[in-house]
């Protein structure tokens, strides 16, 4: 995850200091006095800080200082910047909640922007991250309940990114993530029908492994989804239906059942 982190940090920063520098040049075009202009030279200073305590992972002090700038600066060029570096800083320090506000922020208010794709990587990962290892704690418990919303979220973001924007530097990851998102959401899926077949809830395991089938294609639990419809349609006596998906079954996964 380093990797992908370092890939984050250097998304900002290219943009920022281009931005910054736009930013500074119209300051100084309108400057008349040297109070404006020690006010700019103040702005350059307090943006490199904020990106200073950012790399040396003391992101509070960051955030604070981007906030301040900001409120300082709320419809600039600059601000649309500090609000990139804002939501960097928010998902970096664990705030997610912010971090994905402020992307959601970002893009409505700049929906055109050449950073949207960017706003879309973090949004996704603020909410991938949030709440990592459900299925693992979920096995352990009552399997009948959804996972939680925020995967759900994470699956989405980051689809419409990858779908939107498949040039985009962030493409790449978000489709490994978005992989690894599906196989784990129909195993899940799978595991749910699982337990309502033990339970003789035929009709609740057959519509659970349908949906696994259905929203999660291409994943490696497909097979597994078609072998539980086979014998929930079999407990209920609709034996027809079993053949067709048993034949689907052996056609697209000859080496199961």
């Amino acid at each position: 995850m380093e990797q992908n982190s370092f890939l984050i940090r250097l998304g900002g920063c290219r943009a920022g200091v281009a931005t910054l520098a736009a930013g500074l040049v119209l300051l100084a075009a309108c400057a008349g006095n040297d109070e404006l202009q020690t006010e700019i030279e103040s702005l350059s200073e307090a943006y490199a800080e904020a990106q200073l305590n950012i790399d040396r992972g003391n992101y509070s002090r960051g955030v604070q200082i981007f906030e301040a700038i900001q409120a300082r600066y709320p419809f600039s060029d600059i601000s649309r910047q500090v609000q990139l570096e804002l939501m960097y800083a928010y998902y970096k320090s664990g705030q997610r909640e912010q971090a994905i506000e402020a992307a959601d922020t970002f893009m409505r208010e700049n929906p055109i922007h050449d950073r949207v794709d960017y706003a879309l990587y973090i949004k996704g990962l603020a909410y991938y991250e949030q709440d990592a290892g459900f299925i693992e704690r979920r096995f352990n418990k009552d399997v009948s309940v959804r996972p939680p919303k925020d995967v759900d979220q994470a699956y989405s973001t980051l689809r419409r990114l990858v779908e939107r924007y498949p040039a985009s530097e962030y493409a790449a990851d978000a489709e490994q993530r978005l992989l690894f998102l599906k196989n784990r959401m129909s195993a899940y899926e799978n595991h749910v029908a699982d337990y309502y077949m033990r339970r003789g809830a035929y009709v609740a395991a057959l519509n659970r492994a349908k949906s696994a089938l259905e929203n999660y294609n291409g994943a490696e639990g497909n097979a597994r989804s078609l072998e539980i419809m086979v014998e929930a349609y079999e407990e209920l006596g609709m034996h027809d239906l079993a053949a067709d998906t048993r034949r689907v079954l052996e056609a697209n996964f000859p080496n199961e059942g």
